[in-house]
């Protein structure tokens, strides 16, 4: 079959189409056929040789898809040869067909077309484990309280605006340019922010009445660590999920103390795959219907072939998208 390898790390140029072997369900695994895959950030990282994938995970990226089950391994239930399905992966997804565990197999959302609901496992179980999901450690967005999302364009950033809306939370989100705020407004927040050219503490401030945000929801890291001490609201919640911002800032305890303030680090990939299947399982339960409804969609900025998978990487690397660009085999 076809996947997307990187040959060497390095820039897009190193994505190549090549053969690989095809790959056979294990006990508890499934084969998907691929519809599509989306594309995101760690990906890029991994391209460049700073991400490893788990071992025994294809070498090749991808951490999400959608796609029909082709063959089902010893003691799988509930999935059968031809159903559509989504999946979280821990790796592999630039390829015709991808081997996967059965736990992180989710039905299609109703209503949802089969290739563009490969823009929606990463983001709908990144944010909802980090957003709502309290078990381990998420923030427990509740009604009523003011969430924050940086990136309001990206995959992360369109759906988390989106879910927290429809959980009755006061969304606002950031965005880069006039054109990107333009579009990011449908995503249904309160407000979004230009992080370019308006004062954003200033700005909370005055949306909140000066009672400050709940929820941040952080891929950015180090740069904006000041400002989310500042604006976040006594017991607040800052969880950071990416390091665009860098990896290092000063962290005023007094302030987090004072303030009863937690501070949550959290990645995906790394998690242990029981605990992947029971987010999964979550996100079944609790984020399906709201995109069966309609009040939460996925958002495609656009579908190209396996063979532009380097294009995909420089759109990303661009930011000129809203929402996800996927690849199709």
């Amino acid at each position: 079959m076809r996947a997307v390898v990187v040959e060497e790390p390095g820039g897009p140029e190193a994505l190549v189409v090549r053969e690989v072997p095809e790959p056979e369900p294990g006990p508890g695994e499934v084969v998907v056929e691929v519809a599509a895959a989306g594309v995101n950030r760690a990906d890029l990282l991994q391209r460049r040789g700073r991400y490893d994938p788990p071992p025994g995970t294809p070498a090749w990226p991808g951490l999400e898809c959608s796609g029909h089950v082709v063959a089902v391994g010893e003691g799988v239930d509930g999935l059968a040869v031809g159903e559509p399905v989504v999946a979280l992966l821990d790796g592999g997804g630039y390829a015709e067909r991808v081997r996967v565990r059965a736990g992180q197999v989710m039905p299609v959302p109703d209503g949802v077309d089969l290739v563009e609901a490969a823009a929606l496992p990463e983001a709908a179980a990144t944010v909802h484990s980090n957003v709502v999901w309290t078990a381990r450690g998420g923030a427990g967005l509740r009604r009523g309280e003011v969430f924050l999302v940086h990136g309001a364009t990206s995959g992360i950033g369109s759906f988390a605006t989106q879910l927290a809306s429809a959980l009755g939370a006061r969304a606002f989100a950031t965005a880069g340019s006039p054109q990107k705020v333009a579009a990011a407004a449908a995503f249904g927040a309160e407000r979004v922010l230009d992080y370019r050219s308006d004062d954003l503490a200033a700005v909370l401030r005055e949306v909140t009445a000066g009672a400050g945000v709940d929820v941040v929801l952080d891929p950015v890291g180090a740069r904006y660590l000041g400002l989310h001490l500042e604006v976040l609201a006594p017991e607040g919640r800052l969880v950071v999920i990416g390091l665009m911002g860098g990896t290092t800032a000063e962290l005023d305890m007094a302030t987090l103390m004072r303030r009863r303030l937690t501070v949550h680090g959290s990645t995906l990939r790394a998690r242990p795959w029981r605990e992947k299947a029971e987010i999964c399982a979550e996100v079944v339960r609790d984020v399906w219907p709201l995109v069966a409804d309609g009040r939460v969609r996925p958002v495609v900025d656009r579908v190209l072939p396996l063979e532009r998978a380097a294009e995909a990487h420089r759109v990303l690397e661009a930011g000129e998208h809203v929402g996800k660009v996927l690849l199709r085999p």
